[in-house]
């Protein structure tokens, strides 16, 4: 059963470890997708021709408000419409609040939170006009705990329920639902720089005894990304094995 058949969807962040098991998640089950990436071309093109057909990869920065238009336009132009929107791109710059520079705060920010606005505000358009879409915003455990040493990264996946959950509100009468996804612990490269003894330590916490995989953040926005979830908006889904 292929619960997007015929659906339009974007996803940002698609050449990374989670963004790229959501594109191949999406793809199995039909949908059109169109993924962004911003630095890794290589990894993107890859997927890009290992999918071929009913795939489309752009470079873009996503954290400036003309681009996210831009991209919009042409996926409007060829498809018509779009039917599930996935903010997934992100960074992140650690460090202890007494070091972090200004500009690792607001390429942290700009990155993780603007995209997030710049994009929604304009692939919303369609979707009113059709009455009926899926917005899935890619949160973090740590936008709801904190963490020593990531208080930009913190701060921007708060902001990303904050906005998620005001965007429920207010799209919810146009049968556009909008949800968000916090991770905890993944494998993937965006944390492969902690050291072991950390990583340990954060297994020990988790009930469930292991770091998830971006295949368990895949299938959950393909959940919410399909009718299946249609009375589900507003939500934040905890993807962490327990450990919050």
């Amino acid at each position: 059963m292929k619960l997007l058949n015929g659906k339009i969807a974007i996803v940002t962040g698609g050449s990374g470890d989670i963004g790229r098991s959501i594109v191949k998640t999406f793809y199995k089950h039909g949908a059109n997708i169109i993924f962004t990436f911003f630095s890794s071309e290589k990894e993107a093109k890859q997927l890009a021709f290992e999918l071929k057909s009913s795939v489309e990869a752009y470079q873009i920065d996503l954290s400036n408000l003309s681009s996210s238009e831009n991209l919009v336009k042409k996926v409007i132009k060829k498809y018509g419409s779009i039917d599930i929107l996935v903010n997934n791109a992100g960074i992140i710059k650690d460090n202890f609040l007494l070091k972090i520079s200004k500009e690792d705060w607001d390429s942290v920010i700009k990155t993780n939170l603007y995209s997030v606005f710049n994009l929604t505000k304009y692939a919303i358009y369609p979707m009113i006009k059709q009455k009926k879409g899926s917005i899935i915003n890619m949160s973090s455990v740590i936008g709801i705990t904190g963490n020593i040493g990531q208080s930009n990264y913190a701060a921007s996946k708060a902001g990303i329920i904050g906005f998620t959950k005001s965007i429920a509100r207010e799209l919810g009468k146009k049968n556009i639902r909008c949800n968000a996804i916090a991770p905890g612990y993944i494998t993937t490269k965006l944390n492969s720089h902690l050291q072991s003894k950390i990583k340990k330590n954060w297994i020990k916490n988790i009930p469930l005894k292991r770091p998830g995989t971006p295949q368990d953040i895949a299938n959950c926005t393909l959940f919410l990304a399909s009718d299946l979830s249609n009375y589900i908006t507003g939500s934040v889904l905890n993807v962490n094995g327990g450990l919050i």
